[in-house]
């Protein structure tokens, strides 16, 4: 007999699954330890004029679907109006099915605005109407959301030269359910081989920055701010691990040539890179802080659309470089001194799954759990498959009952669901394994592996602030 679409089995294909979900992962609080959620909206506890303004304005996977089903650019980032966007985004829905997006919309639909009515053409006016109604409700806006899913904690993603002034109003701030924790996110720095970029970046800081001991000096300081204003966490997204630093004096030619405009090799971008990554690798130790690295990305590959869109516009891809050796020497330079943070491993290729998940065995280390993570499935990988394959790897060659659980990536407030259909899909493996006799039927331990993976173990992995007292977790 054929299952009804998004029921209270969905994703549940057995009854050890279904109560796996429903006693211990349903009603689990969520950590979202790495978003690219705008911390101001909910230090101001943004409202929303409209459900594209809410859920179209920041989707890249909404537009990137959008592309592939033929609409205009004007009414994906153009200048089409509100009514006309959400039209062409709901047309494109029904075209979504097996893509994660189809599960997603309609998840966000039910659970953000109890609307059962799966999305298309037909249905678009109704569905926008309805939608843009609860808008207007008291408790709809970005801390309504965070206190509806029970977010205890997100992650932000953040320059060096922030100055945090939401995640501290925040924090400071009573009638806030969620803490707002800001993420370190240098990756500018390293931008010698683009010194138009890097230039434009120096400027944002409160000091002249004419060398490298400055930029440096620079960086420490804006680290130790950050530490002081709650952060735990730093965050890189490179081609693949930078592990062969060059001298300081190398190092300082480097940075003053890009200050005059001469761009970086390859290589020498890459020496460059390592020489900055194993400082931070050192500061986030000395803090106690976890280090996530986001390997292999391809940014803006379509050099025309690039420069009629600019970057984060949709058009990044997956990288197809080797991982192996380079992570290796780059956790073992850290090692190598005992100056190696906790640290999270994130792959865009698929291909690299083992890889990574082998590499974080060679570096666990007591007393930490899981000291080396192999990260959730990201971005390309937060689909069905790509979570599936996230989790058995990690099953098969370390230890999954450590694993720090599922985050969004997301720019939208509407994403918390993904949570939901995370947990779905991890109690459903558990759940076959224990129907095919693979796993035992042992109902405290298996409950305890899925609470510590939605839950628990996020929130002794990050040492989070606790809300309003600064005290570590």
């Amino acid at each position: 007999m054929a299952r009804n679409y998004l029921d209270d089995d969905f994703l549940l294909l057995s009854d050890p699954a279904r109560e796996l979900f429903e006693q211990s992962a349903a009603d689990q609080p969520i950590i979202d330890y790495h978003t690219h959620l705008p911390p101001e909206e909910i230090a101001q506890d943004r409202r929303w004029e409209n459900m594209t303004e809410l859920w179209l304005s920041h989707d890249h996977y909404k537009w990137r679907a959008m592309r592939a089903n033929g609409i205009p650019e004007s009414h994906i980032t153009g200048d089409a109006p509100p009514r006309e966007k959400f039209q062409a985004w709901a047309e494109t829905v029904p075209n979504t099915l097996r893509n994660p997006l189809y599960d997603w919309t309609h998840l966000e639909l039910r659970r953000c605005f109890g609307i059962e009515s799966r999305l298309s053409g037909d249905t678009a006016e109704e569905i926008w109407n309805v939608c843009n109604e609860r808008l207007t409700e008291s408790d709809f806006s970005a801390r309504g959301l965070c206190r509806k899913f029970r977010v205890d904690a997100v992650g932000t993603t953040d320059d060096p030269t922030a100055t945090l002034e939401s995640h501290r109003f925040a924090h400071q701030d009573p009638d806030c359910p969620t803490v707002v924790s800001p993420t370190f996110r240098p990756d500018k720095a390293l931008f010698v081989d683009r010194p138009a970029l890097l230039k434009k970046f120096l400027l944002e800081f409160s000091q002249e920055i004419t060398d490298f001991p400055d930029l440096f000096d620079a960086l420490k300081a804006r680290h130790d701010f950050f530490h002081k204003n709650g952060c735990r966490m730093s965050d890189h997204g490179m081609r693949y691990a930078l592990a062969n630093p060059c001298s300081e004096k190398k190092a300082n030619q480097i940075f003053k040539d890009a200050l005059s405009d001469k761009a970086a090799s390859r290589e020498d971008t890459d020496q460059f890179g390592a020489l900055l990554m194993l400082h931070f690798g050192r500061w986030n130790h000395e803090r106690d802080w976890t280090m996530q690295l986001h390997l292999a990305p391809v940014r803006n590959p379509n050099s025309r659309l690039y420069r009629q869109l600019g970057p984060d516009a949709g058009f990044d891809t997956i990288g197809d470089w080797p991982q192996g050796e380079a992570i290796l020497k780059f956790l073992d330079n850290l090692s190598e001194t005992q100056q190696l943070p906790r640290t999270i491993l994130y792959n865009l290729n698929p291909r690299d799954n083992a890889v990574l998940a082998a590499a974080c065995g060679s570096f666990q280390e007591a007393p930490a759990r899981g000291k080396i993570q192999f990260g959730s499935g990201w971005w390309f990988n937060d689909t069905l498959m790509g979570m599936e394959n996230q989790i058995n790897t990690l099953s098969s060659v370390g230890l999954l009952s450590h694993f720090v659980g599922m985050l969004t990536d997301s720019r939208s407030f509407l994403s918390f669901p993904r949570h939901e259909y995370f947990r779905r899909l991890l109690c459903n493996i558990v759940g076959q394994d224990v129907e095919d006799g693979k796993l035992p039927h042992d109902e405290r331990l298996l409950h305890d592996l899925i609470r510590n993976i939605c839950y628990q173990n996020a929130r002794n992995y990050f040492k989070l602030p606790h809300h309003q007292t600064g005290l570590l977790a």
